[in-house]
């Protein structure tokens, strides 16, 4: 099937692992050039150039922290400048820590909503300008399953990420004229470094890790845990032709772990 993305712009930001690198891949796999955007610098350049090599498509790449404003909003414009326009935004970032209420402060509640809501803010901001031009775009977020359920001592990404949904819903009511659909995915465990953060407290707290992975595994209809492609595969979709009618949802991609049937 062709997506009809070859030779689109890509942004995609925490992307030198992970969900982000996933989604790299999968879109450059369609023929997208891309600018990635992580703060690990080796990763980051290693993960650029196996891209290159892999695709045979351009990819710009720059360390920075999606909570720096001025050097989100730099790359974005340098993106722009390097490739004539922007087509997809794909926001993402590392995850808060594992914490309850009591454990939090107003510091890291100050520091997470930088990071995990106004991040999405602020490179949504940076890209509608190309994308209005063009009367055509794809912004996708990626959020989690807490977003559906409320997932335990993850009070930060409970509470942050149900504000991108927000954004995203009044959003593609606003931008609808415009072309561009606005849409959040919602992975459930998929193993990458945030799912081994949460492994690590429950091993703190005298589990035996194989047993954690087992009990999600036990609780997922599919009967696996998911993998980075698993969610590249959807967001490619929704960055597509074929997707044009889709704006305003957020998808869970969690093997079947979420039972609310909306």
């Amino acid at each position: 099937m062709d997506l009809g993305l070859k030779g689109k712009v890509a942004v995609i930001l925490a992307a030198s692992k992970g969900l982000g690198r996933g989604a790299a891949e999968a879109l450059a796999a369609e023929g997208c050039n891309l600018a990635i955007c992580a703060r690990d610098e080796k990763a980051l350049k290693e993960t650029a150039a196996a891209i290159q090599k892999e695709y045979k498509v351009r990819v710009l790449y720059r360390p920075l922290d999606v909570a720096d404003v001025e050097a989100l909003t730099d790359f974005i414009i340098r993106t722009a400048k390097k490739f004539s326009t922007i087509d997809i935004l794909v926001t993402n970032a590392g995850g808060p820590p594992v914490k309850s209420f009591d454990e939090t402060n107003d510091q890291e509640w100050h520091q997470w909503f930088d990071i995990t809501f106004m991040s999405v803010v602020r490179s949504i901001s940076a890209v509608l300008p190309f994308m209005k031009k063009n009367n055509w775009g794809r912004i996708i977020n990626i959020t989690s399953i807490s977003v559906k359920s409320p997932v335990e001592k993850l009070i930060y990404s409970n509470s942050l990420r149900m504000a991108v949904v927000g954004l995203a819903k009044s959003l593609s009511q606003e931008l609808g004229a415009y072309g561009i659909t606005v849409n959040n995915v919602a992975p459930g465990h998929h193993l990458t470094d945030g799912l081994e953060r949460i492994i690590r407290k429950k091993v703190e707290a005298g589990m035996e890790r194989e047993q954690v992975l087992l009990d999600w595994i036990s609780h997922t209809p599919l009967q696996r845990l998911g993998k980075p492609e698993d969610l590249a595969g959807i967001i490619t979709f929704l960055a597509s032709e074929k997707a044009g009618f889709i704006t305003g949802t957020t998808l869970q991609v969690d093997g079947g772990v979420y039972s609310g049937t909306l």
